[in-house]
């Protein structure tokens, strides 16, 4: 397998000025593994997350499209649906819940939390559906502590809940499992950890991987907030996954030239790249969440495609 360092990767780029869509491997991809039942058409798949179960939750917004100004009415039909690994649908709800949902991140003890950028809120649900708990003012964006300015995203330290807030704010709060704000840091302009639109957030092994969107960069942070690394991306990073004993995997979905697609990176531990693939469906695809199943197959949420695409990271391409 071809192994490139991002050094090498970052510096084709700013030869070539970017002209050209990335060359990377394509992956053999998967767009018809959810089975969704007739008559349901999905909206933009905005996220997706796996439980303890190896179950598969999916968050799509149901008929309605990321437009300015958003409306203030909820979506009616179910937003969160639940597929087994064969892509089995075993359950679907939040309907009349949500309004704008953007990311769906599931906790330890199998909680569903979802970020609304229209509600400005963080709303955890139970496993079945049920609202338990919701985080912020509804319908007000503030740059306070207990209030957000469009969350985007959701992870999780042993007693404490990280919120990547967002669009607005461009900072990470952290909370308490009771929803009381305990800190926050990265706000744009704070030094070399400033953040411009966090737009995805995960935790392992005492790590917070941000994918700071805007300034096309992965940063790793401390569970205080003190930054650890940085690593430049060729495009805009969409969502960072851990795989474990410091490898984590990336999806961009813009390159550095505002085109969509979903180019997927696995970084080693010291920050060169161990493979790139081009993760893209058939027709229009943008990478903006992903999820690592129990048996490594990775799901990605495509809302230009409003579908979830799955493939596997270790695959044969025809560079190798």
């Amino acid at each position: 397998m071809k192994r490139i360092a991002v050094l090498a990767a970052l510096a084709l780029t700013a030869c070539s000025g970017q002209t050209k869509p990335e060359d990377a491997p394509r992956a053999e991809v998967d767009g018809n593994w959810a089975e969704i039942p007739e008559g349901v058409a999905w909206g933009e798949v905005s996220a997706v997350d796996t439980d303890s179960h190896g179950h598969i939750f999916v968050l799509q917004r149901a008929g309605r499209d990321w437009k300015e100004p958003f409306p203030s009415d909820p979506i009616e039909e179910p937003v969160v649906f639940m597929f087994a690994r064969n892509g089995k649908l075993l359950g679907r709800w939040g309907a009349g819940e949500t309004v704008m949902p953007h990311g769906l991140s599931i906790d330890d003890t199998d909680n569903i939390w979802i970020t609304d950028v229209q509600r400005e809120q963080v709303l955890r649900f139970s496993h079945d559906g049920t609202l338990e708990m919701t985080i912020g003012a509804r319908g007000r964006s503030d740059d306070v502590p207990d209030h957000f300015g469009r969350p985007t995203d959701v992870a999780f330290g042993r007693d404490t809940v990280f919120v990547a807030d967002g669009y607005a704010n461009s900072r990470i709060a952290v909370f308490d499992r009771q929803g009381n704000f305990l800190s926050q840091w990265g706000h744009e302009g704070s030094g070399a950890g400033g953040l411009a639109v966090p737009h995805s957030v995960a935790v392992k092994d005492g790590k917070v991987y941000v994918a700071d969107r805007e300034n096309r960069r992965i940063k790793i942070f401390s569970e205080g907030g003190r930054l650890l690394e940085t690593y430049n991306t060729p495009g805009y990073p969409y969502a960072v996954k851990p795989l474990g004993q410091g490898y984590f995997v990336s999806v961009e979905g813009r390159d550095a030239s505002d085109r969509e697609g979903a180019i997927v990176r696995v970084w080693r531990p010291d920050g060169t790249i161990e493979r790139i693939l081009d993760a893209s469906g058939e027709g229009p695809t943008k990478g903006h969440d992903l999820a690592i199943g129990g048996d490594g197959t990775i799901y990605l949420a495509d809302p230009e495609g409003k579908r979830v695409l799955t493939f596997e990271l270790a695959q044969t391409t025809e560079d190798e």
